[in-house]
């Protein structure tokens, strides 16, 4: 377990240097790398930060870390390696816009921003807390980094077509990234804005579904069938690119490969609860909290 803060958790959230120049170190370290080696750091990387999410879980008793551990290795590679951003000014005009339309795994998040150096992570112990700005789900007045509040499924690509569609009336050559929920995406909000998308040829805007096929309570499918989930997103105008989404090199790939005029859908085939063997797969871990000992077992796997 993490070393106790002397900050208390209404406290504003405020850049850490350390953290900063750390992740500044990683980011140079990257761009130095063989692509091989690039692979390894964003694995580590993604290690560090599943390690985050469940000391967070574990002590605040709450949160989604089935989906947590799903999304966590398309955050890092955004976080890490893609996004134009200033943890020191999170409202530069010209960073890159990222918003996680499934803001409940908010855990997952709050970790990489941390790691980013927008906040400490000694804050992460203040996850769900009383008076926490960390709350259940992000919110852009509270967090440094978070771009819109989130929470309520079907609004974040929305919002990101209104990003990507700003920059393209004022000329502005940054970016907007989307990661949406495959449950999220029976929600009808998402498909007006994907015909708004094509239609308006939003070339920088790159949304990502984190494609785990479980939601609460279900499977996707059994809930209400998605299939076949590329073809309908090219019939809608979209460039569809279909990754292993804990690939990291098949995913800097898909993130950073220019598709001028089209916008790029990528579908990011993922596993719920990855990293930990008893989480994988089982739909109960949507927002089930490890017990004392699933969390010694966990961290052990995760450790390795």
């Amino acid at each position: 377990m993490q070393e106790q803060s002397n900050q208390g958790p209404a406290q504003a959230l405020v850049v850490d240097h350390s953290s900063l120049e750390a992740w500044q170190t990683r980011r140079a370290r990257f761009a130095a790398a063989a692509p091989a080696q690039q692979a390894l750091l964003l694995a580590e990387a993604s290690r560090a930060t599943r390690r985050q999410i469940l000391h967070m879980i574990h002590r605040a008793g709450l949160g989604h870390i089935g989906g947590d551990f799903s999304v966590t290795d398309v955050l890092t590679t955004l976080f890490e390696a893609v996004l134009r951003i200033n943890p020191t000014q999170p409202q530069w005009a010209e960073r890159d816009r990222f918003i996680l339309s499934k803001g409940h795994c908010a855990a997952a998040l709050y970790s990489t921003l941390a790691a980013c150096g927008f906040f400490s992570s000694d804050r992460l112990q203040h996850f769900m807390a009383n008076l926490s700005p960390l709350n259940g789900h992000p919110n852009r007045q509270k967090i440094p980094g978070v771009e819109t509040n989130t929470g309520p499924l079907g609004h974040g690509l929305p919002v990101a077509v209104g990003c990507a569609s700003a920059a393209q009336i004022a000329k502005q050559d940054w970016r907007t990234y989307v990661i949406l929920g495959d449950g999220e995406l029976q929600e009808g909000s998402n498909w007006e804005a994907a015909m708004c998308a094509a239609h308006r040829r939003l070339g920088s805007l790159t949304a990502v579904v984190d494609r785990n096929r479980l939601q609460q309570g279900a499977t996707t499918a059994d809930t209400n069938e998605l299939e076949p989930l590329a073809d309908k997103w090219r019939a809608f105008g979209w460039d569809v690119v279909t990754v292993d989404g804990h690939n990291h090199a098949e995913l800097l790939a898909a993130l950073t490969a220019p598709h001028p005029g089209q916008p790029r859908f990528v579908i990011a085939n993922t596993i719920k609860g990855k990293g930990v063997s008893f989480m994988e797969n089982g739909v109960e871990w949507h927002h089930k909290v490890p017990s004392a000992a699933q969390y010694e077992a966990a961290l052990q796997e995760l450790d390795q």
